[in-house]
């Protein structure tokens, strides 16, 4: 049996908007690190963090001040706060950050690093929304350009997909044909219309994948978007598509939950999606994807 321990931290905004985009990621990495300490105490093999986890969530309205909250990656001061944790507690990290890259285009990343400090890599949020309302992420993040990689790290082959991301199905579907048995979607969501589908869109894409999915959310209101309040309910769920573990809805939290990964092949054999797919029938599909596009 191959037990995987995973850890998930939500949290609340440090300091508010009024400060600095630099002064604010440090308050988050600060405040995070004794939640991180705690994971490293309990045994956390992999953890992760909220979207853009050292931020507010910016994105309601455009404001060019939240550029210089951008950073390289993986030579950032973030992604050597993570590696040093990460190494220090043989501890898989991954740590969702505004990523500013070599181009100067900048992307909302979740950087990779592996147990011994190393980064191995990152995801880049593939579907980025411009609503009308509430998400102007357009106006600050640039659409993936890295696919859907899944990562080999000491413990577990493992995916990341972000907040919006998880509307598509078919970037779950990549991850797990490519390998990924444990996928974490770290969010920013506020009550109302996506809380329904909070507990269901992950349970569902667990189910259809196979896989085990990690599903973070911060906590709190932000002001001065003042869009909603953030209802945390981080959870774990099976490849049964049952959550198995879920944190409260309302105050920072470190949630851990034990998975045990041979469920993946038990339920694979059980359900066989994979093995009565039919890709050659999807060639419509891909044709309307293209003509939408």
């Amino acid at each position: 049996m191959a037990m995987l321990r995973g850890g998930l931290i939500q949290m609340s905004l440090k300091k508010d908007a009024s400060h600095a985009p630099q002064d604010i990621r440090e308050a988050m990495n600060a405040a995070h690190v004794p939640l991180i300490e705690e994971a490293g105490r309990r045994g956390v093999q992999v953890l992760c963090m909220q979207e853009i986890f050292n931020h507010p969530y910016f994105c309601p309205v455009k404001d060019a001040k939240w550029f210089d909250g951008a950073e390289p990656v993986p030579h950032g001061p973030t992604v050597r706060l993570m590696s040093e944790l990460a190494k220090r507690h043989s501890m898989v990290i991954v740590a969702p950050i505004y990523e500013l890259a070599d181009d100067g285009e900048r992307y909302n990343t979740a950087a990779v690093i592996d147990a011994d400090g190393r980064f191995l890599g990152r995801y880049r949020k593939v579907h980025v929304p411009n609503r009308p309302q509430g998400s102007a992420e357009q106006f600050y993040f640039k659409h993936g350009d890295l696919g859907f990689p899944v990562f080999d790290t000491a413990y577990c082959k493992l995916g990341v997909y972000i907040c919006y991301d998880r509307h598509f199905p078919e970037g779950w579907r990549a991850l797990a044909l490519n390998g990924a048995q444990y996928i974490v979607n770290p969010s920013a969501t506020v009550a109302g219309t996506s809380q329904y589908a909070w507990q269901i869109e992950q349970p569902a894409a667990a189910l259809a994948n196979d896989v085990f999915i990690g599903a973070i959310n911060r906590v709190g209101t932000e002001a001065p978007w003042n869009i909603g309040r953030f209802y945390g309910s981080s959870y774990f769920v099976s490849p049964r598509g049952k959550i198995i573990a879920q944190a409260s809805d309302d105050r920072d939290e470190l949630l851990v939950a034990d998975m045990d990964l041979s469920l993946i092949d038990e339920t694979r054999a059980l359900w066989q999606f994979r093995e009565h797919r039919r890709p050659a029938a999807y060639g419509e599909l891909m044709r309307g994807i293209e003509t939408a596009a």
